[in-house]
């Protein structure tokens, strides 16, 4: 979806008026969800802000409201989509806003996977897990094989599922979110393969080992640290508390203090005392804005990283959805067929349910 040319290059003030006046004209018919990688220019239209599938919970609890104004990346308008009723439209302004590790991972390259592991352990004995951040197609491939959706949140707790079934594990689409909580449940890495879909095979990896197989794929925000950054930031700000996000890479994570998801993040740094020092492995948009809003705190990025697909989401994209509604039009629908939303739902529940 292009803007249209009136849109593009409009004085950020005068869209920012713009937006505001047709986000009050809208009223209760819109909901507006903006994730913590969103810029300050969107989150402070943002009626919610969160997590990718907390905001989609939150936008299948408001009834009432006919039009859900999803800034964020595709995958998670996705998932309100197919949370939200049939009354409801979810709409994204920057359509062209794909994540780049959710598209490293099809379902015809996931089938090729899953018929080489099911076919060594036997189709019984392995449960596939996604990451929250996949494809509906995927969500719904993991929900017709028996298994379910994780997030970085709760991804122990669901590995945890699949384990005291005595069963063994196909992750997707992230490698170090996968390896992370391998470790953090007592697993070693050389009980963990990589199956990468670039290669013949896979790369063929060691199924005789492993118990846990992960795809490789990663978030380029998050693959951008290094340990080099950890002792650098620890020279720079000494006694600070280093925290980071379970999607960066192993070594990271281990050279840090704390890991864990955007929202845990943000709660550590709430409820540390007034005084404490938080050098953060995230977004920078997120932990820039933390730092703003914990004043008496300080709160800097481990080193700027920047999530280009989610900048895709500008004002303008945004007043440029509220206005098309005030005209009667829908720009940036998100549908998802109801055979897919059938069997990616059933992996969502599993994953409420554990």
């Amino acid at each position: 979806m292009r803007l249209p040319a009136e849109y593009i290059g409009l004085p950020r003030e005068e869209a920012l008026e713009r937006t505001a006046a047709a986000r009050q004209k809208l009223g209760k018919d819109v909901v507006i969800l903006g994730h913590h990688y969103q810029s300050d220019d969107i989150i402070r239209f943002a009626d919610f802000r969160g997590d990718s599938l907390e905001l989609s919970r939150t936008a299948a609890g408001q009834k009432d409201a006919r039009y859900i104004v999803f800034c964020g990346v595709s995958f998670m308008a996705e998932t309100a989509a197919m949370l939200c009723a049939s009354h409801q439209a979810v709409l994204m302004p920057a359509m062209e806003a794909p994540c780049p590790m959710a598209m490293m991972a099809s379902v015809a390259d996931a089938e090729v996977a899953w018929r080489h592991v099911a076919g060594a352990w036997g189709e019984e004995n392995v449960i596939p897990i996604t990451y929250q951040n996949s494809s509906a197609e995927l969500k719904a491939f993991c929900g017709r094989h028996g298994g379910a959706v994780c997030t970085s949140a709760n991804a122990r707790a669901v590995f945890r599922w699949a384990i005291d079934q005595g069963k063994r594990i196909l992750f997707f689409p992230d490698e170090w979110l996968g390896k992370n909580t391998a470790l953090a449940l007592g697993y070693s890495l050389e009980q963990v393969a990589v199956w990468d879909p670039g290669a013949p095979f896979g790369g063929d990896p060691d199924l005789d080992s492993a118990q846990i197989v992960v795809w490789k794929g990663y978030c380029h925000v998050h693959t951008h640290f290094t340990v080099a950054h950890v002792e650098e930031a620890r020279r720079r700000y000494p006694g600070c508390t280093v925290i980071v996000h379970p999607e960066c890479p192993v070594p990271v994570v281990q050279a840090a203090d704390l890991n864990g998801s955007t929202s845990y993040i943000i709660k550590q740094v709430q409820a540390a005392p007034a005084g404490s020092t938080f050098v953060v492995g995230t977004e920078c948009n997120m932990v820039y804005r933390l730092d703003r809003e914990q004043p008496d705190k300080t709160v800097v990025p481990l080193t700027k990283s920047f999530c280009g697909t989610m900048a895709r989401t500008t004002i303008a994209h945004l007043l440029y959805t509220l206005e098309s509604l005030l005209e009667g039009r829908l720009v940036g629908h998100i549908t998802v067929d109801p055979e897919t939303t059938r069997w990616a739902n059933i992996a969502l529940e599993r994953m409420l349910s554990i």
